[in-house]
């Protein structure tokens, strides 16, 4: 459904992005942003669930400002390579990328953002740092330290109660400096939306999804 598109940020640098189109009527855009394992394949089939949703998805390659063409599986090794090449990245830096990303998706009319895992926190600076229409974020462990910014436009979260990486400790701090977020909690562990990993839970996924959708249908209308 997707291809590959040439972006170039402010500063610019330019990079890769899976854009997925919807084939019926177009009814916003998305920045669909990747885990730390690149816009490898589950990212793609990702975009081009919410493209057959009606949303135009564009997903930026945040690493290609360190390594370019980055798709990574799910073992050990794949989890310590990605952690690396993060590691190599500014959220300044990723922000200039999702901007541009943004501005892409514009195409369609309004612009939400939906991320995974390092993407999770991600899609939460896009809505307090580039104000998009709505934002999801799937398990988005570095949000605490930002959980004092203030998003512009309505924020929907996904957490697992068994994620050892994410504490419900950490969640209640996100609900206490947010209460005006919507925040889900599944019976699942980290990385529950991704049928690629050991730890995916498919019922968790798909309520994930229903609400995903649902507030996007809300917020993006």
């Amino acid at each position: 459904m997707g291809t590959m598109i040439a972006l170039t940020a402010a500063d610019g640098h330019s990079f890769a992005a899976y854009r997925a189109e919807p084939t019926g009527t177009v009814k916003a855009g998305l920045v669909v942003v990747q885990e730390i394992f690149g816009v490898n394949q589950h990212m793609r089939r990702v975009a081009d669930g919410f493209a057959a949703a009606g949303y135009l998805c564009i997903a930026p390659a945040l690493f290609d400002r360190t390594q370019r063409n980055v798709e990574l599986g799910y073992d050990k090794d794949a989890v310590a390579a990605g952690r690396e090449i993060r590691g190599k990245v500014t959220w300044e830096q990723v922000m200039l990328d999702c901007a541009a990303a943004q501005r892409a998706a514009a195409a369609a009319g309004k612009v939400g953002s939906v991320g995974y895992c390092w993407g999770g926190s991600v899609s939460w600076l896009c809505a307090t740092r580039l104000k998009v229409a709505a934002a999801v974020c799937y398990y988005g462990g570095q949000i605490v330290p930002f959980a004092q910014e203030k998003p512009a436009r309505p924020v929907q979260m996904h957490f697992g109660e068994h994620d050892h990486g994410i504490p419900l400790t950490d969640v209640e701090k996100i609900r206490h400096a947010q209460p005006g977020i919507e925040i889900n909690i599944y019976p699942a562990d980290h990385g529950f939306n991704c049928d690629e990993r050991a730890t995916y839970h498919a019922e968790s996924a798909r309520l994930a999804r229903e609400h995903t959708l649902a507030f996007f249908a809300k917020n993006l209308s």
